[in-house]
């Protein structure tokens, strides 16, 4: 697949699993020193990996709900909580995952992701609740 390919379908991966608002928002707030990364990601993570046939999506985002927690990422971590989500995880599975996170690499760990989790989640549940009301 051609560099353009794979930035194509990053994006259309990243639009199906992040949704429309974030990636818009990502491409607003991305600069000339930001955009090489941006697009890097895009075309290797998204276009490339994230299509792979192995895993599919929701096998995929537990992977990196665990990797990201694991790796105290918690700005990608929010990211990859939406993605989870659009992706069929559910919350009782997040709250199962940050278990074995914190089994296997500390309570402190664990304790950390199932606390941005719940921020996100009021986040996530009061972004969903004005949509409704629209």
């Amino acid at each position: 697949m051609s560099t353009k390919d794979l930035f194509k379908r990053g994006e259309e991966i990243r639009r199906e699993v992040l949704g429309e608002g974030y990636v818009a928002n990502s491409a607003a707030s991305t600069d000339a020193f930001s955009e090489p990364m941006r697009e890097f990601a895009i075309k290797n993570l998204w276009g490339d990996v994230w299509d792979r046939p192995g895993l599919d999506r929701r096998a995929r985002s537990i992977v990196n709900l665990a990797l990201l927690s694991a790796a105290n990422r918690p700005s990608e971590l929010k990211v990859h909580l939406r993605g989870a989500l659009n992706n069929g995880v559910t919350r009782e599975e997040i709250s199962e995952i940050f278990l074995q996170v914190a089994l296997y690499c500390g309570i402190p760990t664990g304790s950390d992701a199932t606390r941005i989790a719940r921020l996100f989640f009021a986040e996530y549940d009061a972004e969903q609740a004005a949509q409704a009301a629209r």
